[in-house]
C-alpha cells in the first residue's frame, strides 16, 4: 500500500505559487457552500508516521479556510474524564455539526495502531482486528448519517524519516520537534508499517477510503490534501439527493387476530398490597444505597433506560430509584424531541454526551430507542434508518458494557384499558393535567403499531450484557419493586 520512492513527488516553488491562489479561492467557495447548505459535516482524519508533515499541512490548510467553520481536534493521551467513559466517548463529543469541517489529529486509529506496534505476542493481531471491526462499523454509521469522511495517511520511507529526524535534531530551531516518543516509534518503524498497512487495508472502504500522502515534499503534500478536500466537497455538494434504499423487511407484523406476542404474554394482573410494597420498597432502596456506597462501585458506571407506554408510571418509578442514592452521583436525563443542535449531529450524539463517569448513575427517561419506536411509528425517519438503528444501538450498548458500565433497560407495560383510566384521571386532577397532551391521545390510536415496534425492539436489542426487563405496570407498587430489585441484582453482579 505504501510506495517507498526515495524522493517521491515534488512540486517546485513556481508551480506551487501559481496554483495556490485559485485553489484557496475555490476552497473558500466550497466551504461557504457547505456552511449554507448545512446538509452534512466533514470529518478530516490525519494520520501517519512521525516527521511526515501532518501538522504543517493542516496548518496550511486551515489558514486557507475560514477558521470559524473549522474545528481542529488534537486528541492525544486521554484525560481522566475520558478514561472513565467508553473509548469512543471522546470522539463523539468532538464530531462537528452539519456545515462544518472537523480535523482530527489523533483519532480512533491512533491507539489501536500504536498499541499493536508496541505490543508483543500473537494476541496483538486479534486485538487489532477487533478494533478494526469496531472502526469499520463506526465509520459506516457516520457515513450513513451523512458525514463526509476523508482519511489522509502521511507516509515516509524509513530512510527519509531517518534523515528528517537527523536534520531536525541538528538545527537548534527545530530540535524541539524531535521527542523521545518520535525516536521510539522510529525504532519500531518496520512493525509500525506492518500494523499500519494491515489497518489501512481493512478500513479503506467505499464510504471512507484512505488516501496515502507522500510526506517528503511540503508543497506537494499541501496541494494534494487541499485538492482532494476540494474535489470531495464539490462532488458531495453537487450530487443529487438519492432515495434511501428500501429494507428487506418493513417491520409490520401480520394482521392476525389473537396472535401471541411478547406483550400479550405479560401477566398485567400482578399486584402487590401496600404493606408488602412498603416493606419491599425499604428493602430494595436500602440495598441500592449500600451498593452505591461500596468502594468497588467507583470502578463502574450505571446507565438505566426507562421506556414504556404513555402513563405507565415511569416518572414515579424513577423517583423511587433516585431517592435511594446520593443526589450527587445520580442524574436524570429526560429525552424529548431533538434540538436544532442535536439534529445537526448523528442520531446517537446526544446520548453519547450524557454517559456517566465511573461511580455515577445516569437515568434516561426515554432514550435512543425513540428511533425504533416513535420515529418508526410516526414516520419521522425513513424505514432504512430505523432498520439500521438496531445494529447501531447494539454497538453503542456494547461499547458501554465493554467499558464496565452496567446497562439496565426497562419497558413498563400497561393494558389499553388501564391507560385509558389513567388518561381520564389525569384530565380530572388539577396537578396532573400537565401530564396529558393531545399527543398522548394521538399515540393511543396507534396502540397496535407501537406494540409491534416494541416486540421488534426487544427481540433485536436484548443481549446478555444489556437485556430488556419487561415490567408489568398495571399495578404501580409491583412495577416499582420489580425495577428496584432488578437494578440491585444487576449492580450486584459486578460489585
Amino acid at each position: 500500500m505504501f510506495e517507498d520512492a526515495e524522493l517521491g513527488h515534488t512540486v517546485d516553488k513556481a508551480t506551487y505559487d501559481a496554483r495556490v491562489p485559485a485553489l484557496r479561492s475555490a476552497l473558500l467557495d466550497a466551504q461557504f457552500a457547505l456552511k449554507d447548505a448545512r446538509a452534512f459535516p466533514v470529518l478530516l482524519l490525519v494520520g501517519g508516521v512521525e516527521g511526515a508533515g501532518r501538522g504543517e499541512t493542516v496548518n496550511a490548510l486551515t489558514s486557507w479556510l475560514d477558521p470559524r467553520h473549522v474545528e481542529v481536534n488534537g486528541l492525544g493521551e486521554p484525560s481522566d474524564e475520558e478514561l472513565e467513559r467508553p473509548r469512543y466517548w471522546r470522539f463523539w463529543r468532538a464530531l462537528p455539526p452539519k456545515g462544518k469541517i472537523g480535523v482530527f489529529f489523533g483519532s480512533w486509529y491512533t491507539y489501536p495502531i500504536l498499541q499493536a506496534s508496541l505490543a508483543k505476542g500473537r494476541t496483538r493481531w486479534a486485538k487489532l482486528d477487533n478494533r478494526i471491526d469496531e472502526i469499520v462499523r463506526f465509520e459506516r454509521m457516520l457515513s450513513e448519517e451523512g458525514a463526509l469522511v476523508l482519511k489522509f495517511w502521511f507516509h515516509l520511507s524509513k530512510s527519509v524519516q531517518k534523515r528528517r529526524i537527523k536534520e531536525l535534531k541538528k538545527d537548534p530551531l527545530t530540535r524541539w520537534r524531535v521527542t523521545g516518543t518520535a525516536e521510539e516509534y522510529f525504532a519500531k518503524y518496520d512493525r509500525f508499517r506492518e500494523v499500519s498497512e494491515r489497518t489501512l487495508r481493512h478500513t479503506s472502504t467505499a464510504l471512507a477510503p484512505w488516501l496515502v500522502v507522500e510526506g517528503g515534499d511540503r508543497r506537494y503534500r499541501e496541494l494534494f490534501v487541499a485538492e482532494e478536500l476540494l474535489r470531495a466537497l464539490k462532488t458531495r455538494l453537487d450530487a443529487p439527493k438519492t432515495a434511501r434504499p428500501t429494507p428487506a423487511r418493513t417491520g409490520d407484523a401480520p394482521e392476525v387476530d389473537g396472535r401471541r406476542t411478547l406483550l400479550s404474554e405479560l401477566d398485567l394482573k400482578k399486584k402487590l398490597a401496600k404493606p408488602a410494597y412498603t416493606k419491599a420498597l425499604e428493602r430494595w432502596q436500602g440495598q441500592l444505597a449500600l451498593l452505591t456506597r461500596d468502594k468497588r462501585f467507583r470502578d463502574h458506571s450505571v446507565v438505566v433506560v426507562f421506556e414504556g407506554n404513555d402513563a405507565a408510571g415511569k416518572g414515579g418509578t424513577i423517583r423511587r430509584v433516585t431517592r435511594a442514592v446520593d443526589a450527587r452521583i445520580v442524574r436524570v436525563v429526560p429525552i424529548a424531541a431533538p434540538t436544532d443542535e442535536e439534529k445537526a449531529h448523528p442520531y446517537l450524539w446526544r446520548f453519547w454526551r450524557q454517559l456517566p463517569r465511573c461511580g455515577q448513575i445516569t437515568v434516561f427517561d426515554r432514550s435512543w430507542y425513540g428511533r425504533v419506536l416513535v420515529e418508526r411509528v410516526e414516520g419521522f425517519c425513513a424505514p432504512y434508518d430505523w432498520e439500521r438503528a438496531y445494529g447501531e444501538i447494539n454497538d453503542f450498548e456494547e461499547e458501554m458494557t465493554g467499558h464496565g458500565a452496567v446497562v439496565v433497560k426497562f419497558w413498563l407495560a400497561i393494558s389499553k384499558d388501564e391507560q385509558l383510566r389513567r388518561f381520564k384521571e389525569r384530565e380530572q386532577i388539577s396537578f396532573k393535567t400537565f401530564k396529558i397532551t393531545e399527543e398522548d391521545w394521538r399515540n393511543r390510536k396507534k396502540w397496535d403499531a407501537y406494540s409491534d415496534a416494541v416486540c421488534d425492539m426487544v427481540a433485536r436489542t436484548s443481549s446478555a450484557r444489556a437485556p430488556w426487563t419487561m415490567v408489568e405496570a398495571n399495578d404501580k407498587y409491583h412495577a416499582r419493586v420489580k425495577v428496584l430489585r432488578t437494578l440491585v441484582e444487576a449492580i450486584e453482579n459486578v460489585v
